[in-house]
């Protein structure tokens, strides 16, 4: 396996601390709003690492935390009346269902900042007592000209003013780049004890700490093997994370670092129905939860994404074609894929997700399939091969587990899903009445619908046509 460690800016070969084993640690949402696009892609681009790693014979215990303590929440709470549990519990929950909306898996170990205090409190405590962290009377301050190493993860260059408009300002902190620990008291904000003052922590010692409490091998031995998140988090967020890490622990954070690209909007190629909105349950209340993961994860992990749905229309044509291979399969499957095609999609995963060439290869398989089946319709071992290798595109990209009768009605309510089976029935009598006129009409009204009618020896089958 090998992946793009975003630290050394080069493509590595995945060599775990422990072998056979993997622990990723992604930073997931700070939860005072709905899950937007970016939320999503992040999700998905190490949900699809997690499921690689696993087929891959990896023992992976994937971790991603929720941040439920946070100046966006405390504003929240101010303009709500609400306690910041109600905020909190309510978006945790609203995240979780769209993520598994588009097929990401729950993590094993889903901390909060709230139930990691102590940890919090102790790494802020450890950090004063060994000289790397200073107190000023806003709160507990990271001396970043202790760490040699700081900025060597982002690999930035950062003046006084770029750091300003990103770093939170303190008149008495000893240098610009320092950041915030622990954050004193404030009146009508939430706050805990602590022996240093009360107060709360700053956003990025939650990390570091919950890493320590989850995932640490043994006492004093916390680096894990690959950090995740989204390309905003490199800086500051990673970089403060490392450096806190290097210094309470004298070891780095994690063995390799990985992130992934943006989602933006073109709003010129988005419907009426989404207008720009970049909410996940918008998008999910026009489109299929395994349509939108599709898509997302048809562009590879790193790359940046221009949503827009004239891009997700064109690679649904895509996963139809998965799907209009497994209505020809029948559910036949064998017990072994065929190795050909394993080796080749597992080599292209290998390569740091490279989705395009897994995708190509399946593609590829799919030709081979349709070709192999239309001069060997019955031939139920090859059906088996060719379904064994649709439930390992399952199992490792998360798409193509509906029924497809299922995957071909998708976007259709009960309402509408009746009159179609009504307006089916009346064509088929005006057929047998040999009205064809009529049974045109008929057809021609479900076109206008949106749907399209597959006539057969075992009679007719519609589906959705989205475009």
């Amino acid at each position: 396996m090998y992946i793009y460690d975003s630290a050394k800016k080069a493509k590595l070969a995945f060599e775990p601390i422990k072998k056979g084993e993997a622990r990723i640690y992604v930073c997931g949402p700070t939860v005072y709003d709905d899950a937007h696009l970016g939320h999503a892609r992040s999700a998905l681009a190490f949900d699809l690492l997690r499921r690689v790693l696993t087929h891959l014979g990896y023992k992976v215990t994937f971790a991603k935390n929720f941040t439920d303590i946070d100046d966006k929440i405390i504003k929240k709470m101010n303009e709500s009346g609400k306690s910041l549990e109600e905020i909190t519990s309510f978006y945790t929950k609203r995240y979780k269902d769209d993520m598994r909306a588009i097929g990401v898996q729950d993590a094993d170990i889903e901390p909060k900042a709230t139930q990691s205090l102590k940890t919090i409190i102790d790494f802020t405590q450890n950090l004063l007592n060994d000289g790397y962290a200073y107190t000023t009377s806003s709160g507990i301050y990271f001396d970043t000209s202790k760490d040699e190493k700081y900025l060597c993860l982002s690999h930035r260059h950062i003046d006084e003013n770029d750091m300003l408009s990103r770093v939170e300002e303190d008149e008495e902190k000893k240098n610009i780049k320092d950041f915030a620990l622990w954050k004193f008291a404030k009146k009508g904000e939430i706050s805990y004890p602590a022996p240093f003052g009360e107060g709360r922590p700053g956003w990025h010692i939650e990390c570091s700490a919950m890493i320590k409490e989850h995932l640490a091998q043994k006492e004093g031995d916390y680096q894990i093997d690959i950090h995740g998140g989204g390309a905003d988090l490199l800086f500051p967020h990673h970089e403060n994370e490392a450096a806190q890490t290097r210094k309470e622990s004298s070891q780095e954070i994690a063995k390799y670092w990985m992130h992934n690209g943006f989602v933006t909007i073109n709003g010129e190629k988005m419907s009426k129905s989404l207008g720009n909105s970049f909410f996940l349950k918008d998008i999910l209340k026009v489109y299929d939860g395994e349509i939108v993961r599709f898509y997302l994860l048809s562009t590879h992990y790193r790359a940046n994404i221009n949503f827009n749905e004239t891009d997700l229309l064109q690679n649904k044509k895509r996963l139809d074609k998965i799907y209009r291979l497994k209505k020809r399969l029948l559910n036949n499957k064998s017990e072994e894929y065929d190795k050909n095609f394993q080796d080749k999609f597992s080599e292209a995963l290998k390569d740091d997700l490279n989705i395009s060439v897994a995708l190509s290869v399946i593609d590829a398989m799919i030709a081979e399939a349709n070709d192999s089946l239309d001069k060997n319709p019955k031939n139920g071992a090859l059906k088996g091969i060719f379904g064994a290798n649709l439930e390992l595109i399952q199992k490792v990209l998360g798409v193509g587990g509906k029924e497809p009768d299922e995957y071909f009605h998708l976007g259709v309510g009960m309402e509408e899903r009746k009159k179609i089976e009504e307006l089916i029935e009346k064509r088929m009598g005006a057929k047998k009445e040999k009205d064809f006129a009529k049974a045109d009409a008929i057809k021609a009204e479900l076109v206008k619908m949106g749907i399209a009618l597959m006539d057969s020896v075992e009679g007719t089958k519609w589906e959705k046509i989205l475009d």
